[in-house]
Parts: structure tokens; C-alpha cells; sequence
């Protein structure tokens, strides 16, 4: 195999590549990118058995093949290079490359043992084009109540699904849950999609990109990131019926600039770093006020104060202020909603004047 690349765009697909090759898996190969050439077009391509990379560059290949190299040296590598052009030569599964005055020979290993790469098939599929702003958005606003328990899978993953015509996105850890509206769709779909991979995706876009290709098959996600493919397996199981959940109607309902809560529940979680993050808020109509609750045995306690309005009722209930900290930071607006049914019930957050994102907290036992 000879061809040339630049080096700006090789690095760029090894970048992607090298972060899902797993260097702690039993199976050597796996530590390994692929280089395989297709007239002149360079695949990197790299897969952990759960998800798989794949990108292509264009190159002035002079004669076809392919090899595999371990990732990390050969990213490394590149990396370090100055921009311009690399000529790359694989004689034995050795690649030598050389750029200007540098030249280096990496020992690599036959593809034959590389495990094949996932296929894009055109029939049973479901699609979604994505623009790049509603992706990062929707994966954001919900990947972050996603579980990190490894025993409950189903928990750890987000759940893409329709309803009502319309595609949403939704993940709970028991303990906190959050649901996007994204678009309205003609098609079904009802898939887990392991927040890793999420993970990855967003890693993985660029500038460039304006429009996501997210395509299901039965066991398997696809996102179409312009020249990238990421592939995944679904979390295979069913998704809780969270809906049942979320609560209809609300007795304690209250509007609040977003810069103020902040405030007040980052100055309380300092106090209530020694109570699980426990603090308290309480609801005074009359007043027109929120008063947020912390104590710490050892250290104090702490009292705020915010101004409210559009108060429904007076209500008391006493939440994690690590999970309203992480609300908090993917709720868009200036304005909050707060809605709860006594001290006992779930507690909704969303953005005064968008519907389409919901984010409950659990409260906890005071």
C-alpha cells in the first residue's frame, strides 16, 4: 500500500478512531486502527465489538491496501508532525511514514483478524436528519440523568422513542428523569442508545457539520457525522413507562430567574456538602419569596432568599442540589419554572415559554 495524505486530515480521522479502540480489551487487534484504501479514498476505522469509528479522507493512493497499526503510537505520532503532506508505504505490514525531514517505521498487523465493520443497510431502517444544534441540545439535556449503574443497563442508555407523532428523547437514574421533544416524525422507533456512545458522538463533531444522519436498524445505531460514521449496538431490553411519572397537575408553581436560583443553590450546596447534598426549598406566596435551606453540623447552615413570582401556593420540599446544579445547566432561558406537589412528589424544572423539555428531581426524605 502507498498513498499520500495531509496530515490535518489524518489526524483528524485518528483522533476519532483512537478513542474507541480499546486498549484494555483481551483482543490485541483491537488496540489497532485500519488504514484501507478504496481508489483514492484512506478509511481509519477502529471498533471496541460495542461501537465503531469510521472515517474517510481523501488521498492520492498509488497502490491499493490495507493494514491495521496500533492506534495510540500512530496518532501520537501525526499528531506531532507539521502540517503538509505524509507519504505512508505498508511492505509487510510495516507502515513507514515520512513528512519533510521526519521518517518513522510503525510495526502493524494484518487485517485479516480486524473485525468487520457494521454495514449500512437500506432496507428496515428507520432515519432522522438532525440539525447540528437540536442534537447537541436534546443529547445534552438528557444524557445527563442517564444512569451510571452497570446493573440496570437498561437505565444507562437514552431512550430515543415516538409518541404522539412526535420523536423524543428521554433518561432517568430512579432518582431524577428529563424528556426532549425533538421533531415531528411519521415513523416509530423504540431504542436505547448507550449514553457512551452519545458520549463519543459529541466528541466527535465539528464545526462542519450542520446536520446529523441518525440512522436505526433492529440492533443498531448509525450517526452520519459528513465524512464519519459512528456505529453502535442498541441497550437491548424496554425502556420504563416514565410517563407515569410525571405529574399532571401542580399544587406549588412558581417562575424564577434562572442567574438567581443558580445563585442561591450553588451558596446552599457549599453548607450541604456533609448532608448528601440535602437542602430545602420553601415556598412563601405572601411574600413572594424563595428561601433555600442548608445545614451542615459541623460547618453552620445557610438561609437564601430569591424573589418569585407567578406563586400558585405556599409549598416545602428538600432536594439534591447536585441534581438542581445539573438541571440547572442544561435548562436554557432566563426564566424557570418550578412545580411540585408537597414534599413527598416528584419536582418539575423547565424554561418559562418552552414546553418541549422537562426536567424532574426526586425529592428526598426530610
Amino acid at each position: 500500500m502507498e498513498l499520500q495524505v495531509t496530515q490535518e486530515n489524518f489526524v483528524r480521522a485518528l483522533q476519532n478512531a483512537s478513542r474507541v479502540a480499546n486498549n484494555k480489551t483481551p483482543l490485541p487487534i483491537l488496540n489497532n486502527v485500519l488504514l484501507r484504501t478504496d481508489n483514492n479514498i484512506l478509511l481509519v476505522a477502529s471498533t471496541n465489538l460495542e461501537i465503531a469509528s469510521s472515517t474517510y479522507i481523501g488521498a492520492k493512493v498509488s497502490k491499493q491496501g490495507e493494514v491495521t497499526v496500533p492506534a495510540r503510537l500512530l496518532t501520537d505520532f501525526i499528531s506531532n508532525l507539521p502540517k503538509g503532506s505524509i507519504d505512508l508505504i505498508v511492505k509487510n505490514n510495516q507502515l513507514t511514514i515520512e513528512s519533510a525531514s521526519y521518517k518513522s517505521t510503525i510495526n502493524g498487523a494484518s487485517s485479516d483478524e480486524f473485525p468487520e465493520l457494521p454495514a449500512i443497510s437500506d432496507s428496515e431502517v428507520v432515519k432522522y436528519n438532525i440539525s447540528l444544534d437540536d442534537f447537541k441540545q436534546s443529547v445534552s439535556q438528557t444524557i445527563i440523568t442517564a444512569s451510571t449503574d452497570a446493573t440496570r443497563p437498561i437505565l444507562t442508555g437514552v431512550y430515543w422513542h415516538t409518541y404522539e407523532k412526535y420523536l423524543y428523547l428521554a433518561a432517568t437514574d430512579g432518582y431524577r428523569l428529563s424528556e426532549r421533544k425533538l421533531l415531528e416524525t411519521k415513523s416509530e422507533i423504540n431504542a436505547i442508545i448507550p449514553t457512551t456512545t452519545l458520549q463519543e458522538v459529541l466528541r466527535t463533531l465539528s464545526d462542519d457539520i450542520t446536520e446529523i444522519e441518525v440512522i436505526f436498524s433492529d440492533t443498531e445505531v448509525h450517526f452520519k457525522l459528513n465524512q464519519t460514521t459512528i456505529t453502535s449496538r442498541l441497550i437491548d431490553g424496554s425502556f420504563p413507562d416514565y410517563r407515569q411519572l410525571i405529574p399532571k397537575q401542580s399544587e406549588t408553581s412558581l417562575e424564577i430567574k434562572k442567574q438567581d436560583f443558580s445563585r442561591v443553590i450553588k451558596i446552599a450546596s457549599l453548607f450541604a456538602r456533609e448532608s448528601g447534598g440535602s437542602v430545602t426549598l420553601d415556598v412563601d406566596k405572601d411574600k413572594s419569596i424563595l428561601s433555600i435551606q442548608s445545614i451542615a453540623s459541623e460547618l453552620g447552615e445557610n438561609t437564601s432568599e430569591a424573589n418569585i413570582s407567578n406563586v400558585s401556593d405556599n409549598g416545602r420540599v428538600t432536594l439534591n442540589s447536585k441534581y438542581l446544579n445539573d438541571a440547572l445547566s442544561v435548562i436554557q432561558g432566563d426564566d424557570i419554572e418550578i412545580k411540585f406537589n408537597g414534599k413527598l412528589s416528584p419536582v418539575i424544572l423547565d424554561s418559562v415559554g418552552d414546553s418541549d423539555y422537562i426536567h424532574i428531581v426526586m425529592p428526598l426524605k426530610s
